[in-house]
């Protein structure tokens, strides 16, 4: 009896044989398919990251300037020399700044295409527009010519 047994456990086994052969080939290209989605989207945050912080730091250098012009054009340098290799789409490839004066309040919008024809097949597309917005409180104690 304990030949049939063992007998049929053989046979079992036999059946079953190369199966995980089969789930390792069929998962890994799943495994890797996903990982790769992830690091897309990992480097699409870290554009996004960077352009907030460019328009953080635009506004933060504009309330610092005396005069609107001055600060327009401080805040587009300060976001371009942030951005200056990150952006594409456009001939200079620099970002687009724009900046407004409510109040007493400085507004800074950043806008930067970001190249993402590399990572294409994984369903992103080739680029995409990332926009930051940063506002910030003159300084008080700065004279400030509208």
């Amino acid at each position: 009896m304990t030949g049939q047994v063992r007998g049929r456990a053989n046979r079992a086994g036999r059946h079953e044989a190369g199966i995980s052969s089969v789930e390792v080939v069929l998962f890994t290209p799943l495994l890797v398919g996903f990982m790769l989605f992830v690091v897309a989207l990992g480097s699409l945050v870290e554009a996004r990251g960077q352009v907030y912080g460019a328009a953080r730091n635009a506004a933060r250098e504009a309330t610092q300037q005396r005069s609107t012009g001055a600060a327009v054009n401080r805040a587009r340098i300060v976001a371009e020399a942030d951005l200056r290799n990150r952006c594409s789409g456009s001939a200079n490839r620099l970002p687009t700044v724009d900046t407004s004066l409510t109040g007493d309040i400085i507004r800074v919008d950043v806008s930067c295409t970001i190249d993402l024809s590399g990572l294409s097949w994984v369903g992103l597309g080739t680029s995409k527009t990332v926009t930051g917005t940063s506002t910030a409180p003159l300084d008080e104690r700065r004279r400030f010519e509208r």
